[in-house]
């Protein structure tokens, strides 16, 4: 077996950390949004009530994604 010294999967350390954030985080929001789905499905919220839930509870996503675009950009 050969250790190399690139890192994991041939991506430095870096890269790997920052992919692996976005994948990780992703796949947590589209868990959240079925969470949201059920909370409303099973409280019975009606449409006002599922449209607030989501709007609500999707701020913290959209901040989160907000985030990460003006880091892209600015490069921070």
């Amino acid at each position: 077996m050969v250790h190399s010294m690139d890192g994991i999967l041939g991506l430095s350390y870096e890269q790997f950390a920052s992919i692996s954030l976005v994948l990780g985080v992703g796949g947590l929001m589209l868990y959240m949004a079925f969470i949201m789905y059920r909370l409303a499905r099973e409280s019975q919220a009606g449409r006002f009530g599922t449209a607030m839930i989501f709007v609500l509870l999707g701020l913290g996503i959209g901040g989160f994604v907000v985030k990460t675009i003006l880091k892209l950009t600015l490069d921070v």
